[in-house]
């Protein structure tokens, strides 16, 4: 069964970065402004310091100490196609984090939020 994320809660974003444009830079830091502001606090790896990183491991060593901070992980899309992505999705599963795709945590919090505005607005006294 799945965890419910709530706004607060600590993400961990994975996804594709070898041999794309940017090294797919763009599509993570929109996803993690965007999870920002659905209340998420997100630990995102572009963000990280590069000094030293200079292999594919190198990155992955640095990287696994925040996943491991983090109580689920949002995945890009492509995720599946990022062996640096899929070993980050493994070590996540075997320790019990969820994984979700980016935009299901975002579709579900918009949803619940405004399910919740919603439900204050059917609960709130009339006004006179």
């Amino acid at each position: 069964m799945k965890k419910i994320l709530l706004p607060g809660t600590k993400l961990y974003l994975a996804g594709p970065m070898a041999g794309l444009e940017d090294h797919n830079f763009p599509a993570f830091n929109v996803a993690a402004e965007k999870l920002r502001l659905a209340g998420f606090e997100v630990l995102n790896p572009v963000e990280f310091d590069n000094t030293g990183c200079l292999e594919w491991a190198d990155f992955l060593k640095r990287d696994i100490p925040y996943l491991l901070q983090c109580k689920a992980v949002a995945v890009l899309d492509g995720w599946w196609n990022s062996r640096g992505a899929k070993l980050e999705t493994h070590i996540a599963a075997e320790l019990g984090m969820p994984i979700y795709p980016v935009q299901m945590v975002l579709a579900f919090t918009y949803k619940s939020l405004n399910c919740l505005r919603c439900e204050g607005l059917k609960n709130s006294p009339p006004k006179v």
